[in-house]
């Protein structure tokens, strides 16, 4: 007899969770499908350490296939959804078309980088929501001082060492947060901007704080942070153009630059929109057991599903890591559930607090609902962070003690070139190669 085969798209915090929790319950009693374009599970909230070089690489990557020994790992990008045939279709990494059939699927595609119709953006700006985003961002910081260095050229030296991020919410912050601690560090040890002026970082968000979505005190920690290490925050401005030279924004200054890190937000992965499913505010829709209406066999997580908030009624919980690692293991319940194990239970979550990690011994946090700044906060934030990780905990804490000891590497390793990481892919977790290789000379 066949075992029931359950197909999970995505290995972001829905996915995982989702994963080990099946993994866990039902052991060997189904087959467990991931479809997913890595090998890994990435810990988006360490990407900023990543780009600061605090950490390395792999160490908020996370092995799918040793930490889910259970789960039958595919390697693939999914780009259709028959819920008719109940069918999953992929592209493998080398181009090949495949596919299986399902018994029940689990939907937790995640989300991309967020366009804004603005001029010159989709050509000169870079997002930050993948490892190879990550990576790029930190070579990039670091080239641009060294090429500061070399310039004889005031306004070209002025222009490599200015650096705008667009968007203050989570990611923008902590960006600039740990991109000026770097840059500082880096501009002091060039023997060419000894005696210029120091990196120029500004943040520049549309709302009128930065992290608007949380709890005003955070917002202040955080403004007063940045602020202290010269971060000029612009509130209440846009960006109005983008070119090759600078951003223009729309109060008419325009900021010569050639680094734009483009953290606006995030929209639910377009493969929601090909599925043909209702959606809400792009999102697919749900009912509160995460199950799609009229497919009880398959359920959403997630960024990708708009998941009632029954802690909030009439709205859906926010795209945040929090809700999605815990959608996941309801997900991976409920999935259980219908096989005979245990009974289905509603999504129901209350937030816990927030962290932010401003870099250095500084941070925003509010545990439990008591705010925190400063060492403390950072203690709470990194322990928070250390508790989350399903893999790797000993490796980031060494790399965090190593990086309170020694200065930052000012080494750029070109791995990630500019035009494998463009902003508008579908697909932030993957660099794009080229069509063909260039011939050998």
């Amino acid at each position: 007899m066949n075992r029931v085969r359950i197909v999970i798209v995505g290995a972001g915090f829905a996915g995982y969770q989702a994963a080990r929790t099946l993994s866990r319950t039902l052991r060997d009693e189904a087959e467990i499908v991931l479809v997913n374009p890595n090998d890994y599970f990435l810990y988006l909230p360490l990407l900023p350490d990543v780009a600061a070089g605090v950490l390395e690489a792999r160490r908020v990557s996370v092995s799918l296939t040793q930490t889910l020994p259970r789960v039958r790992l595919v390697l693939g990008e999914v780009g259709s959804v028959d819920f008719a045939e109940r069918r999953v279709g992929w592209t493998d990494p080398e181009g090949r078309s495949a596919g299986t059939d399902y018994d029940r699927l689990i939907l937790s595609v995640g989300s991309v980088n967020k366009l804004l119709p603005i001029p010159g953006v989709a050509e000169h700006a870079h997002g930050f929501r993948g490892m190879p985003e990550a990576l790029y961002l930190r070579d990039h910081m670091i080239r641009q001082i060294e090429l500061a260095g070399a310039a004889d050229d005031p306004a070209e030296r002025a222009a490599r060492c200015t650096f705008v991020v667009v968007g203050a919410g989570y990611t923008g912050t902590e960006v600039a947060a740990h991109g000026v601690l770097l840059t500082d560090a880096l501009a002091r040890h060039n023997a060419g901007l000894r005696d210029a002026p120091r990196p120029r970082w500004l943040l520049v968000d549309i709302a009128d704080r930065v992290l608007p979505e949380l709890d005003r005190r955070l917002s202040d920690t955080a403004h007063r942070v940045l602020s202290r290490r010269g971060v000029d925050i612009r509130t209440g401005t846009s960006v109005k153009e983008a070119t090759a030279d600078g951003v223009l924004l729309d109060t008419g200054e325009f900021v010569a630059t050639r680094s734009l890190i483009w953290c606006v937000g995030v929209r639910p992965d377009p493969l929601v929109d090909d599925i043909g499913q209702p959606t809400a505010q792009g999102r697919l829709c749900v009912d509160q057991y995460l199950a799609v209406p009229g497919h009880p066999e398959v359920l959403a997580c997630g960024d990708a599903a708009a998941v009632p908030d029954l802690t909030r009624p009439g709205r859906y919980t926010p795209m945040t890591a929090q809700h999605a690692q815990r959608q996941g293991r309801v997900a991976g319940r409920n999935v259980a559930a219908s096989l005979g194990h245990g009974s289905r239970r509603p999504y129901k979550h209350h937030d816990l607090g927030f962290t932010v990690d401003l870099g250095g011994a500084q941070a925003a946090a509010n545990p439990l609902r008591v705010p925190l700044s400063g060492p403390l906060a950072s203690l709470v934030t990194h322990g928070y962070h250390l508790m989350a990780m399903p893999g790797n905990r000993v490796r980031v804490a060494a790399d965090w003690l190593i990086d309170t000891a020694l200065p930052p590497q000012g080494v750029q390793l070109g791995l990630v070139p500019s035009w494998a990481v463009p902003l508008d892919t579908e697909a932030p977790e993957r660099p794009r190669l080229p069509r063909r290789a260039p011939a050998d000379r």
